[in-house]
């Protein structure tokens, strides 16, 4: 039979924001027969912080496992209330790391990390990032299980490089930088005044009219979708030939995951996880955090250089493959046994 697990997390995509793993590795573990309950979909951070704990008292009993996403800002303390609260209930939960600055969270708080991660049954960590900045101090429980897609749905697709057409997507949050896409796209217009960029997310913390505005006093134009859907970001994806990553703190994103599952060259910030995920001129190019003229330069020799071009984006499916569920789900298996 199989095993009952209550996810705790941020399941917020109902109300505009990006989907999280709640939401996605939840539905991969139900699709396996596993029953899954959730706290929270509340929008006020208040309600779903005592949704959370209500839910943990209530399904302490009914469960055999607490899977709590454990981030690195305020939602940090939603972890450390549930797991301290499954302690005292005595129930079995597994702290899902997430988050590019989480290494320096341990630091900076080392008792309150220390009552979340010394007493989890198990931790799991996306990358080896994380892996290597966790197995100092939690090495006895820490296991690597990466984020996961279903690569059949991701089509491989050969693009034009005529024209460069930048795609953008994650939520705008002052840690993903999104102006300096903008920035970007104002430096490729000088080489290809028909250059595009459309960015795609949710607008998380108000950002956009500043986008906008910041798009306006550079003098170009920028298509701004709001959030989509995963399947309508991936059908819009087809008319794009490059993927940029901004972010100043990032573990192993998602979105990069799928644009190069999709054959989009990825050119990305070299923060947090990603230079994990990306080894610079094998299957994406790296560039500094902010620096603008190096992301510019990035995408120009991406037009310039057929090779390595065929080359990253080749290597990148490649990478991902290891992703699919059909291969992650068996960690999972392990762990819920």
């Amino acid at each position: 039979m199989k095993k009952k697990i209550l996810y705790i997390g941020n399941k917020l995509s109902k109300h505009g924001n990006t989907t999280t793993s709640i939401e996605t590795l939840g539905s991969f573990l139900e699709f396996e027969g596993y029953k899954v309950f959730y706290a929270s979909s509340k929008k006020n951070k208040i309600l779903r912080f005592f949704h959370m704990i209500f839910s943990t008292l209530w399904y302490s009993k009914k469960v055999d496992y607490v899977l709590i996403d454990t981030y690195s800002t305020q939602n940090f303390y939603f972890a450390l209330a549930t797991s301290q609260l499954c302690r005292f209930l005595k129930v079995k939960y597994i702290a899902k790391l997430h988050g590019g600055d989480l290494p320096n969270r341990i630091k900076k708080s080392p008792f309150l990390s220390n009552l979340i991660f010394k007493n989890a049954y198990k931790i799991t960590a996306p990358s080896s990032y994380l892996m290597s900045a966790f197995k100092v101090k939690y090495a006895e429980n820490l296991l690597h299980i990466p984020n996961t897609i279903e690569i059949n749905k991701y089509e491989f697709l050969e693009r034009n490089f005529i024209v460069p057409k930048l795609l953008w997507v994650r939520s705008f949050s002052k840690i993903y930088n999104p102006k300096m896409a903008i920035t970007v796209l104002y430096n490729i217009k000088k080489i290809h005044p028909n250059a595009l960029l459309t960015m795609v997310g949710p607008d998380k913390e108000n950002l956009i009219n500043d986008c906008k505005k910041y798009a306006t006093e550079l003098g170009v134009e920028v298509t701004f979708t709001g959030k989509l859907a995963k399947e309508e970001w991936v059908s819009l994806s087809e008319n794009f030939n490059v993927f940029i990553n901004t972010t100043h703190f990032d573990n192993t994103p998602i979105s990069v995951i799928e644009a190069m599952a999709l054959g989009l060259p990825v050119v990305s910030t070299n923060v947090g996880g990603i230079p994990n995920l990306l080894n610079n001129k094998e299957n994406g190019l790296l560039v500094d955090d902010n620096d603008n003229v190096a992301m510019t330069n990035s995408i120009i020799e991406i037009f310039n250089n057929e090779i390595l071009r065929n080359k990253i984006t080749i290597k990148a499916r490649n990478t991902v493959e290891s992703f699919d569920w059909s291969v992650v789900k068996h960690k999972w298996f392990e762990i819920l046994k």
